[in-house]
């Protein structure tokens, strides 16, 4: 839809569309710095969401960076990862880093995203739930964005919009961003279980997933929400033949029946549907700023590939977004301020793109027969090789630290942006 240049007064100062992690944490800063922010969100909390609900070091240093009090009922430490795989079976701790507390955490998307949603509001943000957004106002001779429509007829106007509304963004296909068929993408697919595997110190990861006599390029995983249940689940790429071919679902009760029959990992213990969701990895939508068009999050496909992590980066893309947006609506020209605002993708290009290219890299490599397999047997029997791997695959590593913090760093800046 276009509008005239002569405009009605603006609803908000940005609008934010989207509450999930990247949309909350996107208000959330904004709202901190003064601006007039209205987050709209389509569905209302409590709302499910597919995820494996595992916290890395990385995603709990942005929730206390927001004030969000994890030491509140229902938040469940973990001290690390527990990798099975090759017959080998590993605790490792979560590094020591400056940067990164030393400890993970398990919450539910059933009310995680409305925490963040709530404490956003607390800041100041303003919310409306039920709200679905069909696609952007365009102004008629600039082709920017300055506002958006809904389901129920209405429009909503701004300086400028945020898309934080996923994977499928109906704000940025409306802007004429699409998907990027050279980045990799991933499904995850989970369910719960009443479980005694519901209260564990470290979330379980097993790197060997098996369709008939294939090993695929993924990993299942066994989380503890400490409520009685277990989040159980699979995350796998396309970067294999048999991608297209699979049945998750199916493949997901297959693994399940694998498993000892005393975690009770059966059909009468499961507490929810097995639901499944699509992973944009690896800045799979570009550029993530266009026309008054600012995208965070999933919406700019800003998942680890290494390890299928969406969370911290959705969180930590919206910090980044919102202190762009900050300079830029502080600019006393229009010119300034578009000059301030298309700096954002280069911001998350030296932020992210080459590490994410390591990990197109990655993900193309254990995605050929063989190679998974090898790694497998190979890397697990080695201590020291799998301390690298976790702060590798978890992106956690100090500016200065110890030789495999300089190693994955200076890889990272060598390695040409995604």
């Amino acid at each position: 839809m276009t509008v005239p240049t002569t405009r009605q007064a603006d609803d908000a100062d940005v609008i934010v569309v989207g509450a999930g992690p990247a949309g909350s944490a996107t208000a959330f800063y904004l709202a901190r710095s003064g601006l007039d922010v209205l987050l709209l969100e389509k569905t209302r909390f409590p709302r499910e969401k597919v995820c494996g609900d595992g916290l890395t070091p990385r995603a709990v240093k942005q929730l206390l960076n927001m004030g969000v009090d994890i030491d509140a009922p229902g938040w469940v430490r973990n001290k690390g990862l527990r990798v099975v795989g090759g017959g080998q079976r590993f605790d490792l701790d979560w590094p020591q880093l400056e940067r990164f507390p030393d400890f993970g955490l398990v919450r539910t998307r059933q009310d995680f995203d409305q925490i963040l949603a709530a404490n956003a509001v607390k800041n100041g943000v303003r919310m409306m739930e039920g709200v679905t957004v069909t696609g952007p106002v365009l102004d008629d001779r600039s082709g920017h964005i300055v506002g958006v429509t809904t389901k129920d007829g209405r429009e909503y106007r701004s300086r400028l919009v945020v898309a934080a509304d996923g994977n499928s963004t109906r704000l940025a296909v409306g802007m004429g961003l699409h998907k990027r068929e050279d980045r990799p993408m991933g499904v995850a697919v989970r369910t719960y279980f009443e479980s005694p595997r519901h209260d564990d110190d470290y979330l379980e990861i097993w790197l060997e997933l098996w369709a008939e006599d294939k090993l695929l390029p993924g990993y299942g995983w066994i989380f503890g929400v400490g409520d009685g249940t277990a989040n159980v689940g699979l995350g796998l790429l396309n970067t294999s033949a048999q991608f297209k071919n699979i049945d998750y679902r199916d493949l997901l009760r297959t693994w399940c029946k694998a498993m000892p029959p005393e975690w009770g990992f059966t059909e009468e213990n499961m507490t929810a549907p097995i639901r499944g969701a699509a992973l944009p990895m690896a800045f799979n939508r570009q550029p993530h700023y266009t026309r008054g068009l600012v995208l965070v999050g999933d919406s700019g496909g800003s998942i680890n590939p290494f390890n299928g992590e969406g969370i911290a980066y959705a969180m930590e893309t919206g910090e980044i977004a919102a202190e762009v947006i900050v300079k830029a609506l502080k600019a006393p020209t229009p010119a300034q301020r578009e000059r301030t605002l298309r700096t954002y993708s280069q911001v998350l290009k030296d932020a992210y793109g080459g590490y994410f290219t390591l990990g197109r890299l990655f993900v193309e490599a254990i995605g050929k027969p063989g190679v998974m397999s090898f790694g497998t047997r190979h890397g697990l029997p080695h201590p020291r090789l799998m301390r690298f791997a976790i702060k590798l695959l978890g992106n956690l590593t100090d500016r200065r630290g110890d030789a495999s913090d300089m190693i994955i760093n200076a890889l990272s800046k060598v390695a040409p942006p995604a």
